[in-house]
Order: C-alpha cells, then sequence, then structure tokens
C-alpha cells in the first residue's frame, strides 16, 4: 500500500512543498529513504522506529521505502520524521490517511514528543501556496507558523495528540495567535554620546539615505558606541520587511517563541575572525551568513582592517546588488543582502596617529602596510568616511546633552518620505533610499545647480575621485538635500557630501 503526506522543505531561505510518499510491500526487512536526503533525514528512521513502538504501534515488517519527492532536491534536517511517521502508519492501515488538504512538519524525540525545527515561516508560506488549508507544526514553532494568513495551524506536544485528531477520537483546536501589542526593543540612544556632533551628522546622513559609513579614529574615542546607535534612528520595518527578515532569521534558528516576528531593524556584528563562509552563507547546504542577517539592518565590522582579505571582498557584491549568490554542489542560492554597512578602524596598527598625546609608534610605512589591508575597490564602496576625535576632559566631564535618537529619526523619516514620494511620481516604488539609486538615474535625479557643478568639477581631480566615487557624492548630496526637503542640490550640499569623501584623508 502506498500512501502520501505532504510535508515542506527549505532552499535557502525559501519553502517548497514536498510530497512524503511511503510504500509497504513484501520481502527481507528494510527501511530506505530516498530522494536525496542527507544525514539527518536518513537518521529519521531510527526515531521513527522507536517513537513508532514507544507509542503503542507496530512497526510494519517487510520492505518500507519512503521517497521524498521532488527527488532531485538535496534534503536536510529533521523535520521529516513526523510526516514520515505518519506515512508509515497510514500505509501500514494503523491510522486513517490524513485530511486533504494537511501538512506535516516536525522533529520527533524518541518517545513520540514533538520538537522545534528551523524555518517553519517560509514552510508555512509555501505550504499556502500550494493549498494546503491545515498545517500541524510542534507546539513551540506554532506562534511563528500563525504569521501567515490563510492558513489554519495546530500546535501538537506529543505524536498521539495529532493521531487521535486524525483518528476523530480528540480533535485539535487551531492555535490562536496572541493579539497582545509588540513590545519593542530598548535601543541604546544617542543622548547618551558626549560631543562627536560632527559624526552624529555623518550617520543621519547614513541613516537617511542608507549610505554605508566608516569610522575612523583612535580606541576610546566611541566608534562602536556611535555605531551600536545607528538602529535607534532607522525607519521601523514596513510589515514586507519584517516578514522578510523574520523568515531569514527562521531558518537560521534565531528566533524565540515569544518573540516569532522581527519588530527591529536586525544589527549584525560579527568578530573579525569570522570566517568567509561564516559572513557570506554557504557550506555543503547553503546557509545564510552574517550579511543576510543583516538584510534590512545593520552589518558593523569593528577592526575592519583586521579581517580576513577574502571575507572584506566578499562584501563587494552585496554592497553593488543587494544579494549575494552561492553556489555549491547542492545547488545555487541567492540571499538578499541589502544592509548599511558601519565599519570602524584605527588610524594605525597602535591605534594613536594623529592623537593629541603623540603616542603613536608607527612608522609611515607601517601605517600603509595597515591600511593597505582594506582594498581600493571596497574603500571605494563606502559612501562617508568620517574621522572620529578623541576627547578631551572636558567633553568627558560635563554630562551627557546630546539629542535624543527619536528627534533625529524624525528627520530621517521624513528625509525618506520626500526621497520616496519623488522616486513614486516616476512609478520608480522600488528604490526606497537614495544609496539604492541605479547609476543610470543618477542624472536625473542628482543633477546639482550651476555652482554646485563647477564645485564638484574642481573637487573631482584634485580629489581623484573614480567614476564610482564621482557617483556616491551625488548620492550623498541628494540625501543631504532631501533632509532639508530641497528638490534642488546646491553648493552647500556638494560640499558636505565631499568633506565627508575626504574625511580621513591624512590616515588613508
Amino acid at each position: 500500500m502506498v500512501s502520501n503526506i505532504i510535508s515542506a522543505g527549505i532552499f535557502g531561505i525559501g519553502g517548497y512543498k514536498i510530497s512524503v510518499e511511503c510504500f509497504l510491500y513484501s520481502g527481507l526487512p528494510s527501511f530506505d529513504i530516498v530522494g536525496l536526503p542527507g544525514t539527518s533525514v536518513r537518521e529519521s528512521r531510527e526515531r521513527v522506529r522507536a517513537a513508532l513502538r514507544n507509542c503503542g504501534f507496530t512497526f510494519p515488517k517487510g520492505r518500507i521505502t519512503v521517497n521524498l519527492a521532488p527527488a532531485d532536491t538535496k534534503k536536510e534536517g529533521p523535520l521529516y520524521d513526523l510526516p514520515v511517521l505518519l506515512g508509515v502508519l497510514a500505509a501500514s492501515g494503523q491510522i486513517p490517511p490524513p485530511p486533504a488538504g494537511s501538512a506535516f512538519i516536525g522533529e520527533l524525540s524518541l518517545n513520540g514528543d514533538m520538537r522545534p525545527v528551523n524555518g517553519v515561516l517560509p514552510m508555512a508560506l509555501a505550504a499556502r501556496t500550494a493549498g494546503v488549508k491545515s498545517l500541524f507544526v510542534p507546539f513551540e514553532n506554532a506562534p511563528e507558523a500563525a504569521l501567515v494568513d490563510g492558513i489554519d495551524v495546530y500546535a501538537c506536544r506529543h505524536v498521539m495528540e495529532l493521531i487521535r485528531h486524525i483518528n476523530g477520537e480528540r480533535s485539535l483546536s487551531s492555535y490562536r495567535r496572541s493579539v497582545r501589542k509588540e513590545q519593542k526593543t530598548a535601543l541604546p540612544d544617542f543622548a547618551d554620546v558626549k560631543s562627536q556632533d560632527s559624526v552624529k551628522r555623518a550617520l543621519e546622513i547614513a541613516a537617511a539615505g542608507n549610505h554605508n559609513v566608516l569610522l575612523i579614529g583612535p580606541p576610546g574615542s566611541g566608534k562602536s558606541m556611535l555605531a551600536k546607535r545607528l538602529p535607534s534612528i532607522l525607519p521601523p520595518l514596513t510589515s514586507d520587511e519584517a516578514m522578510e527578515c523574520t523568515a531569514i532569521h527562521s531558518v537560521a534558528g534565531l528566533l524565540s517563541r515569544d518573540k516569532p516576528l522581527l519588530s527591529d531593524r536586525p544589527f549584525r556584528a560579527p568578530h573579525h575572525t569570522v570566517s568567509v563562509t561564516g559572513l557570506s552563507g554557504g557550506g555543503t547546504v547553503p546557509k545564510p551568513g552574517e550579511i543576510t542577517l543583516a538584510h534590512n539592518g545593520v552589518l558593523f565590522l569593528d577592526e575592519l582592517p583586521e579581517f580576513e582579505r577574502r571575507a572584506l571582498e566578499i562584501l563587494r557584491q552585496p554592497i553593488e546588488e543587494g544579494s549575494i549568490v552561492i553556489s555549491r554542489a547542492a545547488g545555487t542560492v541567492t540571499y538578499p543582502s541589502r544592509f548599511l554597512l558601519v565599519a570602524a578602524m584605527n588610524p594605525c596598527k597602535c591605534g594613536w596617529h594623529g592623537h593629541p598625546s603623540h603616542r603613536c609608534i608607527c612608522s609611515r610605512a607601517q601605517i600603509d602596510s595597515y591600511i593597505g589591508r582594506i582594498s581600493g575597490p571596497l574603500l571605494d564602496r563606502i559612501d562617508i568616511i568620517a574621522d572620529v576625535p578623541s576627547l578631551d576632559f572636558d567633553d568627558l566631564s560635563r554630562k551627557p546633552s546630546g539629542e535624543p535618537s527619536a528627534a533625529i529619526r524624525k528627520r530621517v523619516i521624513a528625509a525618506r518620505s520626500f526621497a520616496r514620494d519623488r522616486y513614486a511620481r516616476y512609478g520608480l516604488d522600488e528604490i526606497t533610499a537614495n544609496a539604492h539609486l541605479p547609476s543610470h538615474l543618477i542624472q536625473e535625479f542628482c543633477k546639482p545647480d550651476p555652482s554646485g557643478l563647477e564645485l564638484l568639477r574642481s573637487a573631482f581631480d584634485r580629489l581623484g575621485l573614480t567614476a564610482r566615487s564621482y557617483d556616491r557624492v551625488l548620492r550623498i548630496a541628494r540625501t543631504i538635500a532631501d533632509l532639508e526637503a530641497s528638490a534642488e542640490i546646491r553648493a552647500h550640499h556638494i560640499a558636505e557630501a565631499l568633506q565627508f569623501r575626504n574625511a580621513g584623508g591624512k590616515a588613508l
């Protein structure tokens, strides 16, 4: 007898429908799973065998073949335990076939307890697309699956609860998502930062236009403190962005049952010892890396020159295209990776070059070697370079009296709204920030007035700007103008944009 149980799988960060087909026939006892199963999938045979016996069922004699279709896609993870168990029971006649339009996801313990799995949100979305009406998941995964509208979610703690439901002995109730208001995380506030007004201005421009930033300053000047406060001035996630970020973190196993939907923009700060795969994503079966986990949020790279050169060069594609392509034997995956890059570094190896104390012990050659760890093409993709000076005693001794993040955030939201309205008038709704403006549209939307154009012309050769730098200066100037709600880009907008391209010039 053949049974067919509907389930779902994950490839990249997207879900897809899987049919778990089970066939029982006479012959020497065996239990085979086909359809490109990974190690954890093949091991489900032993978990299913033990769970069946411990729940009082008879494990069928003879040959059992389980096919996971489509058979040309690699299957990974323990999430097929539940559909395989149901398939064996249905094929052996110990339970009736599950109701049509039902799908099942879950890992099993040896005694039949259901354990949570990763990636339930994208699988639930795929199940809905496939026409599934009822989705059965482990209890801990129910809040996440319930984020998907148009599908009934049933939460199970033990496989016997599900079997009694299928047998009609005791029906399960569909899971009701709590309607309590999501609590926002208390983010670090710019009001705590003493002085550093020019750096705060740079970060405000970065937030308004989603521009990449490099902070250069000696140890203890507040680079990390400033970077960690950037999310507090970014616009809130839209509903689509929140679902997209939640799906990525679901696949990575970073969601909690108490907070199934991300409400704050991601902030990822990998250590400089992170591997290329850890940053970009990958593995035998590709998994999202740090740059994908930072999608729609901030990627903070502290001590930038200390990162492995190959890892840094990985950033070039996602910075330009907003996505990264991972090719492995199991397939090719494209991950979304549109993040705001914030990098921080010392001006030299010892960290004290240019400090008033004159403590630097580095030679010019050592300084050049340290800065040279960052390639020119990567530096060219950073929009804003800001000096973070050390603070004197008077700055440190006074109480913080900086502008709060809430006030800065209002200006950032207003600037983004001003830009969005401008692009919407031309049918360019997909452009949500000036940093995303394609090069072929820069001349149309970022054309400075005559005095601004003349200033840019004189600075082009003097600063040695490349074609990419030229475009980035215009994008930054466009953002500065948007912060003033100015339709025109004027000379002082160009001047401020050039200042942030030339900052750190002594070190670089």
